[in-house]
């Protein structure tokens, strides 16, 4: 005897919240797709994927100069640069600290100056006798 494989619902209440479910289910899903595709269609959405298209293609080109030992290259430019810079800095600002000192000493041996005016034994009038 062959067996139906099939098995029949064992309660037909059951079938029917399970249909309607599913029924549901297709709804909120079509309903999303249609939300999705009005949203890919906005001027905010094809700026942002152009952006993120832009990031990636960026990234992508880090990577291959990453790769290629571009970057290293790179890197050791921007090194050299950057100690080039340093040192005029640095010159400059040995420079300006000659003056400042130059000037300093100059104020202080004023100052100096004036001290030793002010501390000096004035000069005693003559006696008459």
């Amino acid at each position: 005897m062959e067996e139906n494989t099939k098995e029949e619902p064992v309660n037909p209440e059951e079938e029917g919240l399970l249909e309607k479910a599913k029924k549901l289910v297709d709804k909120a899903d079509d309903f999303i797709d249609d939300k999705v595709e009005k949203v890919k269609k906005t001027k905010a959405f094809e700026s942002v994927a152009g952006a993120m298209d832009k990031a990636g293609d960026f990234v992508e080109d880090k990577i291959e100069e990453i790769k290629t030992g571009e970057a290293k290259e790179k890197l050791k430019n921007l090194a050299d640069k950057t100690e080039d810079e340093a040192k005029e800095q640095l010159s400059k600002a040995k420079e300006f600290g000659k003056k400042i000192a130059g000037k300093v000493a100059d104020k202080l041996d004023d100052i100096a100056e004036d001290l030793r005016g002010k501390t000096r034994p004035e000069e005693e009038p003559e006696k008459k006798v």
